[in-house]
């Protein structure tokens, strides 16, 4: 039974979202872990996790499929290197050295390099309403991370954490646009698994420099900290990951990439119900801006077709 392209896109559409759920809860919960952990480790270790959860049921499929890995192996590598070594150790350490209002702001930089990106590489059109939609959500970011006071930007002073941000954003954008190129006969669980043993690969040397020379003392493993690892190594990782891929094979990245601006919608959601911060008239005008935009961004014209 075939299904419908509105029926594949909705699921598509599921699935950015729900990726991006679960990456604004990582925020959340990766923040009691920045002063007790050093960024590599919290890096390694959420994908080392993310690795032992994977792979028994990867394990086969990826041996079945390693001729194609093998192939394609300095695709994986790269892939490997932005998404899973790259990505998430820059926000870590970018977080160390700069304010949540700049990381905030330059995280909406993402999807603009994805459009711009795909404009020079795929030759994706860049219509008006993609734009505007661009428009409306960076609005409604900058008013949600200003709290209304706009005046806030004239005193934002920026720091090398900035800088390690704005790789990242790049860095995501550009893995994002890999996973349209991922090999067709290439499984889900091989292509996740072979990532994901070759980023923690390429994060071990720099894992054990860290050990070696952090001021951190090792952290102790309690109820917090332990939950803190699984949700970021599972969910934020393994589950995000595998539903992020399909979007953008589903959707193509620009419209994904769309679907990450409601990340501070979620944040915002999270913060209130886990700690405490209360939602007011400038989260629901910035939640309305945020998803007008999405929705004007995302918006094809649908043509009648001729008999």
């Amino acid at each position: 039974m075939k299904h419908s392209n509105t029926s594949i896109n909705f699921y598509g559409y599921i699935s950015a979202v729900t990726a991006t759920i679960l990456w604004s809860g990582n925020f959340i919960v990766a923040r009691s872990l920045i002063e007790n952990i050093p960024p590599v480790s919290l890096a390694f270790w959420r994908w080392a996790l993310a690795v032992a959860i994977l792979f028994p049921f990867a394990i086969k499929p990826l041996i079945k499929d390693w001729p194609i890995i093998k192939n394609n192996i300095i695709y994986i590598c790269i892939t490997a290197l932005l998404g899973i070594s790259l990505f998430n150790t820059l926000i870590y350490i970018a977080s160390h050295t700069t304010t949540a209002i700049n990381l905030s702001l330059i995280a909406i930089t993402f999807p603009i390099f994805i459009i711009i990106l795909s404009r020079i590489f795929y030759n994706e059109l860049l219509s008006l309403n993609k734009w505007i939609g661009v428009f409306l959500v960076a609005s409604g970011v900058v008013i949600l991370t200003t709290k209304g006071e706009i005046s806030i930007l004239k005193n934002i002073v920026f720091a090398q954490g900035d800088l390690w941000m704005l790789l990242a954003a790049l860095t995501f954008a550009i893995y994002s646009l890999l996973l349209k190129k991922k090999p067709k006969n290439l499984g889900t669980r091989s292509f996740l698994l072979s990532t994901f043993l070759f980023g923690l690969i390429f994060l071990l040397p720099f894992y054990l420099w860290e050990s070696a020379t952090s001021n951190f003392q090792i952290f102790s493993v309690d109820s917090n900290t332990l939950f803190s690892i699984i949700y970021i190594g599972l969910f934020a990782s393994l589950v995000s990951y595998v539903l992020w891929g399909k979007a953008v094979h589903t959707l193509g990245p620009t419209k994904s990439s769309m679907i990450y601006y409601t990340l501070p919608i979620f944040s915002g959601i999270a913060a209130n119900l886990f700690l405490g911060e209360k939602i007011g008239l400038i989260h629901l005008l910035s939640m309305f801006l945020i998803i007008a935009g999405i929705l004007t961004a995302i918006y094809e014209k649908k043509y009648p077709k001729h008999q």
